[in-house]
C-alpha cells in the first residue's frame, strides 16, 4: 500500500479546486452557498479548503474580513469535520505503517523518543543543496516556500498553553516571549522575517500555486491549534519544530555566506540559529517532562505529534528540492 503522505503530488489543473473555489465563493458571499458545497475532489483540494477554514480561526481579521463570521457555521463545522477526519485516517496509517506504535507513558522514554524523531533527518538533503549547491534564485525560492523554519510559530504557542499549568504554562510563555523579541518590536521574529523579505526580494507564492506538500505542511498548524483535543499531539509538534530549526538554520547561513547575501537577511535566521537550541532543551524539560509525569497518557500522543510533524516536513523538503534540482535524493 503507498503511504498517503509521499504520494506524487499533482499539478494542480482546472479541476483539482473545485470545493475550494466554491467555499471560497460561499464565504465571499451571504454564505447561502455554504449548503450546496461539491465534494472533495483530491488532497490538493482539501488542503486548500481546509487552509481557507482554518483562515476563520487564525489569520488576521483585516484579511478574512465579513467572512469571518462564518467560523461556526454548521456547514463550515461539518466539512472541517469530513476534511480532517478524512486527513486523520491517513496521519493515523503512516504512522503505523512506518512501525511507531509508541507505548512511552513516562516522561524519559518520552523524551528520547522525542529526540529520535527529531534526529530523525536533522539534515535533510534539500537544506544540505541549499548550503552548498543552490543559486540565490533557487535559494530566496527555497525559503519563500519555506517561509521560516517555524511560521506562524508565536500564535500556535499562545493556542498551545492554553488550559496548561505550572512549569510547562511557565515555559511556553517564556518561549512566546522570546519569540515578541523579549518586549523589543525590533527583535519581534515576525519583525526580522519582514526585513528578510525586504532584503532579498522574497516573493509571495499564492496557495494555488504551491506543491500539495507545502499545503499540508501549512495546515497542519491550523489542524492542531483548532482542535483542543489534540493538544498532546500539539505540544510533540511545536517541540520538534524546536529541535530540528536550529541546525537547519545555520546551512541557511552557509547559504547566505556562500552567496553573499545582504545584512539584513541573516538576523531571522541567526535568531534560530542560536536560540531554538535552547528552547529545544527547555521545551523538553520543562514542559514535557512535567506534563508527561502529571499525565502519562499524554506520552504517546505527544510523540506521534512530532513524527506527524517530521513526516509533513520531511515530505515537502523532498518534493521542494526535487521541484529545484529535478533529481531524487540520494
Amino acid at each position: 500500500m503507498t503511504r498517503p503522505l509521499t504520494a506524487p503530488r499533482r499539478i494542480p489543473d482546472g479541476s483539482s479546486a473545485r470545493l475550494h473555489d466554491a467555499l471560497r465563493a460561499a464565504l465571499s458571499g451571504d454564505g447561502s452557498g455554504l449548503t450546496t458545497l461539491p465534494a472533495e475532489s483530491d488532497r490538493r483540494d482539501r488542503f486548500l479548503s481546509l487552509l481557507a477554514i482554518y483562515d476563520l480561526h487564525t489569520a488576521p481579521l483585516e484579511s478574512v474580513g465579513d467572512a469571518a463570521r462564518f467560523q461556526g457555521h454548521p456547514a463550515v463545522a461539518g466539512l472541517k469535520h469530513r476534511l480532517e477526519a478524512d486527513w486523520l485516517a491517513e496521519l493515523e496509517l503512516a504512522w503505523f505503517e512506518a512501525g511507531h506504535l509508541s507505548d512511552a507513558a513516562d516522561a524519559d522514554r518520552v523524551v528520547r523518543a522525542m529526540r529520535a524523531v527529531a534526529a530523525r533527518d536533522r539534515l535533510p538533503a534539500a537544506y544540505r543543496w541549499l548550503a552548498k549547491e543552490a543559486t540565490w534564485d533557487e535559494t530566496v525560492h527555497f525559503l519563500a516556500l519555506e517561509g521560516g523554519p517555524d511560521g506562524g510559530f508565536d500564535d500556535l504557542v499562545a493556542v498551545c498553553q492554553v488550559g496548561l499549568s505550572g512549569s510547562a504554562k511557565l515555559e511556553l510563555g517564556k518561549n512566546y516571549l522570546d519569540e515578541m523579541g523579549n518586549g523589543d518590536p525590533a527583535g519581534v521574529h515576525t519583525v526580522l522575517h519582514e526585513r528578510l523579505v525586504a532584503a532579498v526580494g522574497m516573493p509571495r507564492v499564492p496557495r494555488e500555486d504551491q506543491p500539495v506538500e507545502a499545503l499540508e505542511r501549512s495546515a497542519l498548524g491550523g489542524l492542531l491549534a483548532t482542535n483542543r483535543w489534540l493538544q498532546p499531539e500539539m505540544l510533540g509538534a511545536l517541540g520538534l519544530l524546536e529541535l530540528q530549526a536550529g541546525p537547519r538554520c545555520r546551512l541557511v547561513l552557509q547559504a547566505f555566506d556562500r552567496l553573499g547575501a545582504p545584512a539584513d537577511a541573516y538576523p531571522f535566521y541567526v535568531e534560530h540559529a542560536e536560540v531554538d537550541p535552547v528552547h529545544g532543551k527547555d521545551w523538553m524539560d520543562k514542559a514535557i517532562v512535567p506534563i508527561v509525569t502529571d499525565r502519562p497518557a499524554w506520552g504517546p500522543r505527544i510523540v506521534k505529534g512530532a513524527w506527524w510533524r517530521s513526516a509533513v516536513n520531511l515530505a515537502f523538503f523532498e518534493a521542494l528540492r526535487q521541484e529545484l534540482v529535478g533529481e531524487q535524493a540520494a
